[in-house]
C-alpha cells in the first residue's frame, strides 16, 4: 500500500507539479471555451441549411461534409492541419489549428443533433408562428430553434462533455493543455502521480456535468401530464 501511495499518489510530487498542472487546466478550459461555441455555431449553420434548403446539390454536399468529418479521425485531422497547411502557404498557430480542426469535427456532430431537434418541432408550431405575421426567419429564431435546442439539450450536453475530453489530443500539436502538462511532468519526475492528478481533475470537472446529463435525460423521459 505504501508503495502504491508513493508511486501514484505522492503528495510531494503533487505540490511540486501542482502549479504546472493548474496552468494546463486553464489552457484546457480556454480551449474548451473556444471550440465548443465554434462547433455549436457551425453546427447550427449546417442544421439550418439542411433543414431549410431543398436544393438537392446543397443537401448532398452537406451530407458529404457531415459524413466525412464524422468518419475522419480528429487526431489525424489536427496533424494534417498543423503539418500540411504550411505547404499550401497557410501557417496557423497550434491553438488556431486545434480550433479549426475541432470546429470541423464537432460541427458535424452538433449539426446532426440540432437538425434532429429542428425536425422534432411539430409543423403546427411553424404554421402558428407564420399565421401571427412572423416571417420565416423570425419563426426559426424565436419559435423553432428554442424548442429544438430544448428537445435535444441532453444530447448537446453529452457532446460537449466528449469535446472537453477530446481536448486531450491537442497536445499532438504542442498545445499545453492539462494532459500535456501532466505527461511532461511525469517524464521529468519518472512518477505517474501527475497523470493521476490530471485524471482526478478531469473527473471533478466532468462528473457534475455527467450527473446533470443523467437528470436531464430522466426529465426528458418523464411523461408530460399536460400532454395526457
Amino acid at each position: 500500500m505504501e508503495l502504491i501511495l508513493q508511486y501514484f499518489f505522492n503528495l510531494g510530487v503533487v505540490r511540486e507539479v501542482g502549479p504546472y498542472i493548474l496552468q494546463g487546466l486553464l489552457n484546457t478550459l480556454l480551449l474548451s471555451a473556444w471550440v465548443i461555441p465554434l462547433g455549436l455555431a457551425a453546427g447550427m449553420v449546417l442544421a439550418l441549411a439542411g433543414f431549410v434548403i431543398r436544393n438537392r446539390l446543397v443537401r448532398a454536399l452537406l451530407v458529404v461534409y457531415i459524413d466525412f468529418f464524422r468518419a475522419f479521425p480528429p487526431l489525424v485531422l489536427l496533424i494534417f492541419l498543423y503539418t500540411g497547411l504550411p505547404y499550401l502557404g497557410m501557417e496557423l498557430s497550434p491553438m488556431a489549428c486545434v480550433a479549426l480542426g475541432f470546429m470541423l469535427n464537432n460541427s458535424s456532430y452538433f449539426g446532426e443533433i440540432l437538425r434532429a431537434g429542428l425536425e422534432s418541432v411539430p409543423r403546427g408550431q411553424r404554421e402558428a408562428a407564420l399565421s401571427t405575421g412572423m416571417g420565416r426567419p423570425a419563426s426559426l429564431l424565436f419559435v423553432e430553434i428554442p424548442q429544438a435546442v430544448r428537445n435535444v439539450f441532453p444530447d448537446l450536453v453529452s457532446n460537449m462533455i466528449e469535446v472537453v475530453k477530446l481536448t486531450t489530443i491537442a497536445s499532438v500539436v504542442s498545445v499545453p493543455e492539462m494532459l500535456y502538462a501532466a505527461r511532461s511532468a511525469q517524464s521529468m519526475l519518472y512518477n505517474p502521480t501527475p497523470i493521476v492528478l490530471a485524471a482526478l481533475i478531469y473527473l471533478a470537472l466532468l462528473w457534475p456535468l455527467v450527473v446533470l446529463l443523467g437528470r436531464l435525460e430522466k426529465r426528458q423521459r418523464r411523461p408530460n401530464p399536460k400532454a395526457a
